[in-house]
């Protein structure tokens, strides 16, 4: 392994997400606790739609007939079993909460990527806190996020789940084009650089939290915010951010 490449520890989304919006040093938060709650809703429906657990039909997320291993078996469960179809908007109010914040954090606890550290007060362990320790994760994260943001000329590419990446191969694969009708001389055009899937819904979720221009001020913004608001996860959590300001807003104003 060359010595300037951290090493790859491979990271669901939500973990992903969480790792970069908590303080290395101290272990706090980056953004507003509703912030953090509501994108970590949207990065559960991001993995799983990431796996083919899950995808968009229509206005309504849908469970898949395929049952991949996942961390979030509960949140697909859910999904899966409940009466009538709800927009990403709804589950991502449903999923939002303080115990899948720590549930996913403890999870990184497991793997040693962060430590747990409780805080007393008054005696009492009122206040925890998750910093850094190991960096080696984050610093490889950060480095594919900025080879994709420093690669921004073509227009930004929704995230695929495995399953259309799948079957995007399959299409692609010798005597296929020929099969489909397509003469061999389009067949054989180079396609255009692509950057990872996951890589590019993190960057659609951090944006539609406000925090990609926190992280790397120098990213082309125009473009994440088209990512993110092509990218249907992403799009529900500005969703629900949006109106959870402006209830904010009216009770202010009462």
């Amino acid at each position: 392994m060359d010595a300037q490449t951290p090493p790859t520890v491979e990271l669901n989304l939500p973990q992903a997400f969480l790792l970069l919006a908590t303080n290395d040093q101290d272990g706090k938060l980056e953004l507003p606790v509703f912030a953090l709650r509501t994108t970590l809703a949207g990065a559960i429906l991001a993995e799983l739609d990431m796996i083919g657990a899950i995808h968009l039909e229509g206005k309504h997320v849908r469970a898949t007939g395929t049952t991949p291993g996942t961390d979030f078996q509960h949140e697909l469960d859910l999904i899966r079993h409940k009466s009538r179809p709800h927009t990403p908007k709804a589950w991502v109010s449903m999923l939002e909460g303080r115990a899948e914040v720590q549930r996913v954090y403890e999870g990184m606890v497991s793997r040693g990527i962060v430590e747990h550290v409780g805080e007393k007060h008054l005696g009492v362990f009122q206040t925890v806190r998750y910093p850094e320790k190991d960096h080696a994760p984050e610093a490889a994260l950060v480095q594919k996020l900025e080879a994709a943001l420093s690669d921004t000329s073509a227009p930004p590419q929704v995230p695929e789940s495995a399953e259309a990446v799948s079957a995007s191969q399959d299409a692609g694969a010798p005597g296929a084009a020929a099969a489909a009708g397509v003469p061999d001389a389009a067949a054989a055009k180079p396609a255009a650089k692509a950057h990872e899937p996951r890589i590019l819904a993190l960057i659609a979720l951090l944006e539609a939290a406000g925090l990609l221009s926190r992280l790397f001020p120098a990213a082309d913004r125009v473009w994440a915010d088209e990512l993110a608001k092509d990218y249907w996860p992403a799009r529900a959590v500005e969703d629900e951010l949006r109106m959870i300001r402006l209830a904010e807003e009216e009770a202010a104003n009462l």
